[in-house]
């Protein structure tokens, strides 16, 4: 037993020992004068600068040897806001990124819509391998319709906006081509031609918007797309910067941005922030609300709907596009919403007014949107009264000011409430401002930068922006419509121009307007036209009685009488003067009397107007 105790105390004293010398040697090893930097600080100062530019500069891991390039086009959205459509093409194989509508300017007559010219996509059909959409808007997926119809290939795209092209396809009876249709699955990249393209979640002002990341022999490009950085949506699901980050670490090449909103300092808000102030406009309207946005922010809708459920409404939503959209969005499940809480138009007048939200189109005044109507009386089911709520929750596209402002004047004349600017949350935008630019930048590191999506002075703002973040400036690339850019590890160079343009489309009937029509417009706009019918007696070179003379846009009906004289007497003394050879053929004397009559009006108005001489030689 003694022999025991000693035995367990010797254990104990050699335990004891061995924790002293574990914790001399841990204070040993904490010593700070035993760490490498605390001895060499310059060397530690050295080895962490090679840390940071390693970190910052990964596109350093990118293979420069090979011989291979890319070559991207921009075909549409530079210099514009819109039509946003891109070729990015190697040898064998292209790819197009989007391919969307813009808006005519006041001076294009009768013209809906504008659509890239497809010219270059006819020359390169033979390695075209397929169509890539990034988010369902119509400046990105407006003029699929008009493409598909003269040359068809597979689209790629995320259920939402594939189910906006169909519903296109429908309209434009072309719904056979939905078998080219091939959705996608974000995070997953996918074999296209020389490409492999990823989708990668961002958030934007339409649901389930993407970047690209697209792995070419060349590199990995990263096209943002639309898009900004909301941590809060209303979807919960935040942009997948993880994954942009991802492919930043692996080292990109060029980097493709969204400077929409590049003017904008600061972060853009959090699109849940428009509930808020739907909830007070709610609150102190007493009669009808009628809240108006872009039919394709889906998200901005269900808040409103939201809302008008919350304070006891019900819901008629009003417009083609509004109800296609929300019916896509609800069947695929991307917003829930029971549907007991919708009425029809013709049931609005069964409910008291503070019963009623009317959710509709027309935000941007155009003439024949279901608010317009509504503000001017021709609506079938709703007319403005007084007491009305108006909700306008979007900002009117550069451009479209004066239709805006028109609309506004004609509510508020009919005794209604307009919501518009006054309200600094009752929109806000879907693109990203200088933080979130700089964020992007920084997450993809690229040795490349193009500044994308917007007119020039936006891109060269973002631009600056890029700057402030590192970027080489020779690194930086302004680039045009039509101009072809070749991309390789060792340089960026343009290599030549392709021929783009837009293409007039008159919307009602889904068809293409010639350039030189809407010309003739202009000029019959801008310059008015003289019509002189008159009848010529050959034999004696006399006029026969008087002409007929006609005038729009030039003379004031009071002064059609003395105009027709001075017309008379311009035609009388040009037969007494005319030589015999324009006697031969009527073109010739009209194309004549036409030349005199032109500087004769210009002479007196500075102008040239369209000159029609109808002669009958008698």
């Amino acid at each position: 037993m003694e022999e025991n105790k000693n035995e367990n105390l010797s254990k104990q004293n050699n335990k004891n020992n061995n924790q002293k010398q574990n914790l001399k040697s841990v204070q040993k090893k904490a010593d700070p004068k035993n760490f490498v930097w605390f001895k060499d600080l310059n060397k530690a100062f050295n080895e962490n600068e090679k840390i940071h530019k390693s970190r910052l500069n990964t596109f350093n891991k990118i293979n420069e040897n090979t011989k291979r390039w890319i070559k991207f086009t921009p075909l549409g959205g530079l210099d514009e806001i819109g039509g946003n459509c891109a070729v990015l093409e190697t040898e064998h194989s292209a790819i197009i990124i989007d391919c969307g509508m813009s808006f005519p300017s006041e001076d294009m007559h009768g013209v809906d819509i504008l659509i890239p010219d497809f010219t270059y996509l006819r020359e390169i059909r033979h390695k075209i391998k397929g169509l890539i959409i990034t988010h369902g808007h119509e400046d990105h997926i407006g003029a699929v319709p008009y493409l598909f119809k003269e040359m068809q290939f597979p689209i790629y795209g995320t259920s939402l906006p594939l189910a906006m092209i169909e519903n296109k396809f429908k309209e434009h009876k072309i719904l056979q081509y939905k078998s080219y249709f091939r959705s996608v699955k974000k995070r997953h990249p996918i074999q296209i031609g020389d490409f492999k393209v990823e989708w990668i979640h961002m958030t934007h002002s339409i649901i389930d918007s993407s970047s690209l990341a697209i792995q070419t022999p060349a590199g990995t490009v990263i096209h943002t797309g639309d898009f900004k950085i909301d941590h809060t949506p209303i979807d919960g699901y935040a942009p997948d910067l993880n994954r942009i980050a991802y492919y930043g670490e692996k080292g990109v090449l060029a980097l493709f941005s969204d400077s929409t909103n590049s003017y904008k300092p600061g972060v853009t808000p959090s699109e849940s922030i428009v509930g808020n102030t739907f909830d007070d406009l709610f609150l102190k309207s007493k009669g009808r609300v009628i809240m108006s946005t872009f039919s394709s922010n889906i998200h901005r809708v269900y808040q409103a709907i939201e809302r008008g459920i919350k304070h006891g409404r019900k819901v008629c939503i009003i417009g083609r596009s509004m109800e296609q959209n929300l019916n896509v969005a609800m069947d695929l499940g991307y917003i829930k919403l029971p549907r007991d809480i919708f009425i029809d138009p013709y049931e609005i007048g069964k409910y008291q007014d503070n019963e009623i939200l009317i959710v509709t189109t027309g935000s941007q005044g155009e003439s024949m949107s279901a608010l317009y109507r509504m503000a001017i009386d021709e609506h079938r089911h709703v007319k403005i009264k007084e007491g009305d709520q108006i909700v306008l929750s979007a900002r009117a596209i550069p451009g479209n000011e004066p239709s805006v402002s028109q609309l506004i004047n004609f509510l508020m004349k009919k005794g209604a409430k307009v919501a518009y600017q006054q309200f600094s949350e009752i929109h806000v935008s879907g693109h990203a401002s200088q933080e979130e630019q700089k964020l992007m930048i920084r997450l993809v590191k690229p040795k490349y930068f193009f500044p994308v999506h917007g007119e020039y002075n936006h891109r060269m703002k973002h631009r600056e922006t890029a700057l402030t973040t590192g970027l080489d400036e020779n690194n930086i690339f302004i680039m045009e419509d039509g101009e072809q850019w070749e991309i390789t590890p060792k340089r960026v160079r343009k290599v030549k121009s392709v021929k783009t343009g837009k293409i007039y489309i008159d919307n009602q009937i889904n068809e293409q307007i010639e350039t030189d029509i809407v010309l003739d417009r202009q000029k019959l706009a801008n310059e008015g036209i003289i019509m002189v019918v008159a009848q010529i007696d050959r034999q004696n070179k006399k006029l026969i009685g008087r002409p007929r003379v006609t005038t729009y846009g030039i003379i004031a009906d009071k002064d059609d009488k003395a105009f027709a004289k001075e017309m008379e007497d311009i035609l009388i003394n040009y037969i007494n003067h005319a030589k015999d050879y324009v006697y031969e053929k009527n073109r010739i004397f009209e194309n004549e009397l036409r030349n005199v009559i032109r500087k004769h009006i210009f002479r007196k108005t500075k102008k040239y107007p369209t000159i029609v001489p109808v002669v009958y030689f008698m």
